[in-house]
């Protein structure tokens, strides 16, 4: 794939790489949560999916409502609504019409990083055979957990299978269009998301230069070699929060609180702000004419920058050369062949 093909609309993207019957992951914990793709996806009327969500929230609710769940896989999920109501997840568990297998948070992120390491599965804390977590199992039956024998000590080790899901989708602060993507604030799962993935689709506040991310390569979770797709989405996230750039909008957040009590509820709702309206900018624009521009702007964050870390070298770097083929258009043999051609004694290795 070019380097300009990878950046397209989220109608796109979900389009050539989500599939009826994929499993998909969640690459965001808590924060920055996607709900440009979310929406997407159930507008695109997406089918039996199989959901990995370290920490379902309304994004779970979001695709279960839209009938695009088959399974999911989790260590938690928020229940909207409170003990008395909501929570379309638990309607549909109880009604047989969505399996759930359910993990702590250590054994949902092991399962990932097994995936992102290349392992076929992965050792876990001895505890987890005490509890129903272990025990209590769903669609994944004996394939749950495993218990080895320690070549060490003879113990018995429980063990969780290798996840690699189909796509990860992730939304972070800035990319750049080669797939770059940099995320700065609670990470949980979302490195081991993405690399665990086949195809990962990553959205963005903004697309930003290479100079940008080579100067903060601390920051970078995801290489771009390992993106399928990058979106440039102001508010891609709205209405979860986002370091460096808005708080959870809390105007948002209580609409949904009250949507999710009845299916009938968020039938309403989704006519209104999933089907009703084409894409993000179409979104962002109704939510000021409900809500205002002043509520937007209430969640905006403070700055509160970190410092600079300094990155230089003596001569030239890997990142020099690297930039420099990319300014070029060429790959770094053809770097090679060009210093030679200018005489340019350069380490381009």
């Amino acid at each position: 794939m070019s380097n300009e093909t990878k950046v397209m609309t989220a109608k796109e993207a979900i389009s050539r790489f989500v599939h009826d019957g994929d499993s998909l992951a969640l690459g965001n914990y808590t924060e920055g949560i996607p709900y440009n793709l979310i929406f997407e996806i159930i507008r695109q009327r997406k089918r039996k999916l199989t959901y990995y969500s370290q920490s379902g929230s309304a994004d779970a609710e979001f695709l279960v409502a839209g009938d695009c769940l088959e399974r999911m896989c989790s260590a938690f999920i928020h229940k909207w609504g409170g003990r008395g109501a909501g929570s379309m997840v638990e309607r549909y568990q109880r009604a047989g019409k969505l399996q759930v297998e359910d993990y702590t948070n250590f054994t949902y992120n092991a399962r990932l990083a097994a995936g992102a390491y290349g392992y076929e599965f992965m050792p876990v804390l001895p505890a987890i055979m005490d509890s129903d977590v272990f025990h209590v199992r769903d669609y994944m039956g004996k394939d749950k957990f495993g218990v080895v024998k320690s070549p060490f000590s003879g113990r018995d080790i429980p063990v969780v299978p290798a996840a690699n899901p189909d796509v990860c989708i992730l939304h972070v602060q800035r990319a750049d269009v080669n797939g770059n993507a940099q995320h700065w604030g609670g990470l949980g799962s979302t490195v081991h998301a993405c690399l665990a993935s086949r195809k990962i689709i990553v959205s963005c506040e903004e697309i930003v230069g290479y100079d940008v991310i080579k100067s903060s390569p601390h920051l970078t979770i995801v290489p771009g070699f390992r993106v399928n797709a990058v979106i440039e989405e102001p508010y891609g996230c709205h209405p979860a929060e986002l370091p460096g750039y808005r708080n959870p909008d809390l105007a948002m957040f209580s609409l949904i609180n009250a949507a999710v009590c009845s299916e009938a509820g968020l039938a309403s709702m989704f006519d209104e702000w999933v089907y009703g309206l084409p894409d993000r900018a179409a979104y962002m624009k109704h939510y000021i004419e409900v809500f205002g521009q002043r509520s937007l702007d209430r969640f905006r964050a403070r700055s509160y920058y970190s410092a600079p870390a300094n990155y230089g070298v003596a001569f030239s770097s890997g990142w020099d050369t690297n930039g420099l083929a990319l300014s070029l258009g060429v790959d770094m043999k053809g770097l090679e062949q060009l210093i030679e051609e200018k005489g340019e004694l350069v380490d381009v290795k």
